[in-house]
């Protein structure tokens, strides 16, 4: 049940409304918010899930077969491509640079896990999770507040999300932190240099 309410798909999307919850961009008229939490939302999940999920039925194959290391290309690509579609839109409408951040470390986060992908296989849900907590360290860093708390609620998902993962036999511990290392060190990065 975990792997599906936190799939790596409606992190951004959740990352967004915090950010345009707690942060300064709470003062953003709310159809400017739901303007971006949709437009995100649409190319974040909505386009990558259903892409996905036609390629997946093209081929045949079941969610679990989808799985296969050698078969996760074709949706990274996916996703990646959608998650730039998703920038170039907000880029055009100029939306503000913090706000365009979580799709940028969403995006990077989703390039690094294709790259690792090519060597070995890596959890999605845990590197999703792990960007949370680099974004949120990195904002935590930029708008100079405390994110102990916050850091504390995602670690705690962290583990539960990771150990439904093993309990599904999705993935080894080994591919759930390296996922989760990725996602930290992918999202901070990217806030914070770009």
């Amino acid at each position: 049940m975990l792997s599906v309410v936190f799939t790596p798909f409606y992190l951004p999307v959740v990352g967004l409304a915090i950010l345009l919850t707690f942060t300064y961009l709470s003062l953003l008229p709310l159809t400017y918010k739901l303007f971006l939490l949709l437009t995100v939302w649409l190319f974040t999940v909505l386009m990558p899930t259903v892409l996905i999920r036609l390629y997946r039925h093209y081929q045949g194959w079941t969610r679990l077969e989808l799985g296969g290391r050698e078969r996760r290309v074709v949706p990274y690509v996916i996703s990646i491509v959608s998650y730039m579609v998703c920038y170039y839109i907000m880029e055009a409408a100029h939306v503000p640079y913090f706000i365009r951040s979580v799709v940028i470390a969403a995006l990077v986060v989703q390039v690094a896990c294709a790259i690792v992908n090519t060597f070995m296989k890596v959890s999605t849900h845990m590197a999703a999770i792990g960007g949370v907590a680099g974004a949120l360290t990195a904002f935590a860093a930029v708008f100079g507040f405390n994110p102990v708390w916050w850091l504390c609620a995602v670690l705690v998902l962290a583990g539960l999300v990771g150990s439904g993962r093993m309990v599904l036999r999705q993935h080894t511990l080994r591919q759930i932190v390296l996922g989760f290392l990725v996602g930290v060190a992918g999202a901070f990065a990217s806030v914070i240099i770009v």
